[in-house]
């Protein structure tokens, strides 16, 4: 078994993210290396990390869940990475292979591994082998390749305007997702794992910037979604940060010039509305995959900021907001 290299996450105080590295895709084409089957791939998810937690909210949205297994691991990392632990949801091992740390599952599908050891991971349960790490390529095989196993309705064609991902909104889903990954998703951990100050300003200003662009759109529309009418894949790819604002970013991360809550009422409106529907157009996926976990997110990302800026620091788990996810009138909902 290959010895990993510290991967670092820091340069001159600036956070960098490293690339993912298993990037092959299952295909709707019954003689592609990775067909799409029922019961032949598994995901392998954290619900503390919102890249894994879009995965299992498009896996819910899909109805996929009698398609592709889904094995959970800790809600945060310990030592040696990702585990299982059987709390919080985890099972207690991997169910395939016995194994305790999700590092093992890298190093079966390639023992000379030499990264990071992240989720979620998309697994080949036939060949034994990893398919794909990055989410944002996971979520579209999802909603793309395994429709003819779904009943019709399910479908993308069958959705109203075409799906998470529909030809006519590509170029600006696009557009939407590179500036919101970049000051947002990303944006977030930029401020939180800054090693200097000109580091954490660099990056707190663009981001409250594009939290600013996403209300002005909510509002210049009046639209339920961030596109207008039509639940799409940007909205998922929001989600999962702003589920996480309020309760860790704004504390944990020190990204405190403004909260959801109580500066951006569209986007807050826009959150809850996804966080508690049970309508057929979610079928609950929204809150189903954050509602058990939400209230361990700030530990999550307490001990990950300890560990990535190298704190010798006590962790301190802050406490609150005292309502986790404020409710919604009946006239507001979905």
């Amino acid at each position: 078994m290959s010895q990993t290299t510290k991967i670092e996450y820091q340069k001159d105080g600036h956070f960098t993210r490293p690339a993912s590295t298993f990037r092959s895709f299952i295909s709707a084409d019954p003689n592609s290396q990775f067909p799409a089957e029922k019961g032949r791939y598994a995901l392998y998810i954290s619900p503390g990390c919102p890249w894994a937690h879009r995965t299992i909210i498009v896996r819910a949205l899909k109805r996929l869940e009698d398609v592709i297994d889904l094995y959970i691991l800790s809600s945060s990392m310990g030592d040696k990475g990702w585990f299982f632990n059987g709390s919080h949801g985890s099972l207690p091992k991997d169910p395939l292979y016995g194994f305790t740390y999700l590092r093992d599952l890298y190093f079966k599908a390639d023992p000379d591994f030499n990264g990071r050891f992240t989720v979620p991971v998309l697994w080949d349960k036939k060949a034994h082998t990893m398919v794909n790490n990055e989410s944002s390529e996971i979520i579209r095989m999802l909603y793309s390749e395994f429709d003819a196993l779904l009943p019709e309705e399910h479908r993308e064609a069958s959705k109203p305007g075409g799906g998470l991902y529909p030809e006519h909104l590509r170029a600006e889903i696009d557009a939407m997702n590179d500036w919101v990954y970049h000051t947002v998703n990303n944006g977030v951990y930029k401020c939180g794992f800054a090693g200097k100050q000109e580091s954490f300003d660099e990056n707190v200003y663009p981001l409250f910037a594009s939290l600013d662009r996403l209300e002005d759109i909510l509002a210049a529309h009046g639209k339920p979604f961030l596109l207008g009418d039509q639940l799409t894949e940007a909205d998922v790819r929001l989600y999962t940060t702003v589920a996480r604002f309020d309760v860790a970013y704004h504390t944990v991360f020190q990204c405190n010039l403004k909260s959801i809550r109580h500066d951006y009422p569209r986007l807050h409106l826009w959150f809850r509305r996804l966080y508690w529907d049970e309508g057929d157009r979610t079928a609950g996926a929204f809150h189903r995959t954050t509602a058990p976990w939400i209230g361990l997110y700030a530990e999550g990302y307490a001990k990950a900021r300890a560990s990535v800026t190298k704190s010798q620091a006590p962790v301190i788990v802050p406490r609150g907001p005292a309502v986790l996810v404020e409710p919604l009138a009946e006239s507001d909902r979905l």
